[in-house]
């Protein structure tokens, strides 16, 4: 490994760091899963708004610690992240409310 390179790796953090930096963050971490809950309303991808779920989770210290939270066993909230399982919506509630959010009901604009 040169010098060059290796100057660049100690002056540089990995992108996933970053992120979980960015992620401990209230703001930052609402506006991430904002942005992936309206990319599954366009698109129905449920794998990358679980991802972004799993992100935060990382960021606050863990899927474990999640699951102690949100009162469910670290494994079944693994296989929900990894998209094994649907989530009954009172999962869901609970994972959100673990991760420090609130679901709050909107009246669409009328079309």
């Amino acid at each position: 490994m040169n010098q060059q390179y290796k100057n660049i790796l100690k002056n540089t953090i990995s992108f996933e760091d970053d992120l979980f930096q960015r992620l401990q963050n209230k703001v930052f971490s609402k506006a991430y899963l904002e942005t992936a809950l309206g990319e599954y309303k366009k698109d129905g991808d449920t794998q990358a708004l679980l991802l972004a779920m799993r992100d935060v989770a990382e960021a606050q210290g863990g899927v474990g610690k999640l699951a102690k939270r949100a009162s469910i066993s670290r494994q079944h909230l693994y296989s929900i992240l990894a998209g094994k399982h649907n989530p009954q919506l009172n999962n869901w509630l609970n994972i959100l409310s673990a991760l420090g959010f609130i679901v709050r009901l909107e009246r669409q604009p009328s079309a």
